[in-house]
């Protein structure tokens, strides 16, 4: 249940892309976490080599059975993997980096031509709720708290938020904020919730991103097939083909 799940999420957030345009194809993942988005692309790509800064070892282990992923800890804003890549994807991490300009730019410089990048990052519009709500006590108070207090205070939220989501977000009151976001969160699990506030109150640092920034990583001469569009109105969909 939880991976499919996580399977409807990634599909949505890697859109245009689909899992089958991986068949056969050179996969760099930047950012892999767990690795739980690597088992999902492991059936399909050639081969995909996965980098994370901290949690490459227990992505290995999640895809120990995988013979064709490999994985390397590294930065992704610095890294030289001195390879070219089919298809180039990082999914929310861009927008958890120092310089998310530096990082797309090192991203696109291992593509070879002709290969798509693919990115999901948090977008500045529509999240004024968590800009000027949620970062503020992020910054003040959560990253100070340890993993287990900080889990228990997620599922805390996580409950309180259910009442209102189930209830008053059924109706068809689209002024609300996070009116479509919420759509989602009704079909995920609680522990899946708990999962995606945890991650959000611990991350180190987030950089929104703006729709004309997300443009720009793409526009001009380098790339062809363009695309940026709004996912659940607070984030980005971006993917272009490099000429």
């Amino acid at each position: 249940m939880f991976q499919d799940q996580e399977l409807f999420l990634f599909q949505d957030w890697i859109y245009p892309l689909t899992l089958e345009d991986l068949r056969g194809k050179y996969v760099l993942e930047a950012g892999c976490g767990g690795g739980q988005h690597t088992a999902m692309m492991v059936p399909y790509a050639r081969s995909i080599v996965a980098v994370d800064l901290n949690t490459a070892d227990l992505a290995r282990e999640r895809n120990k059975a995988s013979p064709n992923a490999e994985f390397v800890e590294a930065d992704i804003a610095s890294m030289n993997l001195v390879k070219k890549f089919d298809v180039v994807l990082s999914v929310g991490v861009i927008h958890h980096t120092d310089d998310p300009d530096a990082a797309v730019k090192n991203l696109i410089a291992h593509l070879r031509p002709g290969g798509r990048l693919v990115l999901w990052v948090y977008s500045k519009e529509g999240n004024a709720a968590a800009r000027y709500g949620i970062e503020p006590l992020r910054k003040l108070f959560f990253r100070h708290l340890n993993k287990p207090s900080l889990l228990i205070f997620s599922k805390a939220l996580t409950a309180m938020m259910s009442l209102p989501i189930y209830s008053l977000y059924r109706l068809p009151l689209k002024f609300l904020p996070y009116y479509e976001y919420f759509k989602n969160f009704r079909r995920l699990s609680f522990n899946r919730n708990v999962l995606n506030v945890f991650d959000k109150l611990n991350a180190p640092q987030v950089q929104f991103i703006s729709e004309a920034r997300a443009q720009n990583w793409i526009s001009g001469p380098l790339f062809r097939d363009a695309h940026v569009s709004s996912y659940r109105d607070v984030s980005w969909r971006v993917s272009g083909v490099l000429r």
